[in-house]
């Protein structure tokens, strides 16, 4: 059985909007696209890569899917490992809106049969079922305890605005930190497992 992973780039202040360049998603009026470049290195590339590594397939919101789709494909070498896998692994989407997908090996699921189709999926999989991005299908599963793990890579900038990750009114977690390491350029990468509801108590 396959597990359920959620890898995120966010700001200091949780924004994860349009990480990759100025035009990938201006929804809002977001004038920030590109905020992680700068801080790119060798230590993010590397993890980056073993995260693809064990990917079996992918899950995207449909946001995502259409960024993803209308780059990847293009890029046909064996020997890049995400490129590779993006094009050669299952996708599935989650959208009512999205019928007819190009994107090679796309399976379309909709609202009304989501989870299932996604429990599934997972529990047929050996490696993991990989959520990148896709923030409102992010926020969809952590409210339904569906992500085993999430891999949130924290750049050393913060935005002011934007589509945050963690949404106000979302289920209070506690998580165990499965890994943790810093990049040569300040981004801090850190691996957690949800464990639970938070617990509270007093200093008094």
């Amino acid at each position: 059985m396959g597990k359920l992973t959620l890898t995120t780039f966010l700001s200091l202040d949780g924004v994860m909007q349009a990480p990759g360049g100025p035009e990938e998603d201006t929804s809002g009026g977001f004038r920030y696209g590109g905020w992680t470049v700068p801080f790119a290195d060798e230590g993010m590339g590397e993890f980056v890569t073993q995260v693809f590594d064990r990917a079996g397939a992918f899950l995207l919101g449909r946001r995502t899917y259409e960024i993803f789709a209308g780059h990847w494909p293009r890029y046909t070498d064996p020997a890049d490992p995400i490129a590779s896998r993006l094009n050669g692994l299952p996708k599935y989407v989650a959208s009512t809106t999205l019928k007819e997908p190009a994107w090679a090996g796309t399976t379309v699921i909709d609202g009304e049969h989501l989870q299932a189709e996604i429990t599934r999926v997972k529990d047929k999989l050996e490696g993991e079922l990989q959520v990148h991005g896709s923030g409102a299908l992010a926020q969809w599963l952590l409210a339904r305890d569906l992500v085993d793990e999430l891999n949130l890579l924290v750049f050393p900038v913060f935005l002011g605005t934007g589509r945050r990750l963690f949404p106000t009114g979302g289920l209070p977690t506690a998580c165990e930190v499965v890994a943790s390491r810093t990049t040569s350029k300040g981004t801090s990468i850190h691996t957690y497992r949800p464990v639970g509801r938070a617990g509270f108590g007093s200093f008094a």
